[in-house]
């Protein structure tokens, strides 16, 4: 028997440091978006290059875009696509099965 070939893609995805928590932390904003400054700040262990590189990656897969607010300062937001929305939404069983069976050292 093999693997479904979609879950395997997803997990290509979701599978790699950061991406999973990097799509739950922007579908938890308001407007589902973010400075990349607010998620350094947030996500306290991800050093500025591998959220950079993330970022990218994500917006070339399609579930994060890139908005340019301003120039004058440069002002970027982050955000869900659809797409990366629906997978956020997916995500959520994985959550509820984590919050049951993972037990956390600093509950």
């Amino acid at each position: 028997m093999e693997v479904c070939p979609y879950l395997e893609e997803t997990f290509k995805i979701v599978g790699r440091s950061w991406n999973g928590l990097i799509i739950n932390y922007l579908s938890r904003c308001t407007e589902k978006s973010a400075h990349f400054s607010d998620m350094k700040r947030d996500l306290k262990t991800i050093t500025p290059r591998a959220l950079s590189i993330k970022l990218t990656d994500l917006t070339e897969w399609g579930l994060v875009e890139k908005n340019i607010v301003s120039t004058s300062p440069m002002n970027i937001l982050y955000q869900l696509t659809d797409k990366g929305d629906a997978l956020a939404a997916a995500l959520v069983p994985m959550e509820e099965w984590a919050q049951e069976y993972i037990e956390l050292e600093n509950k």
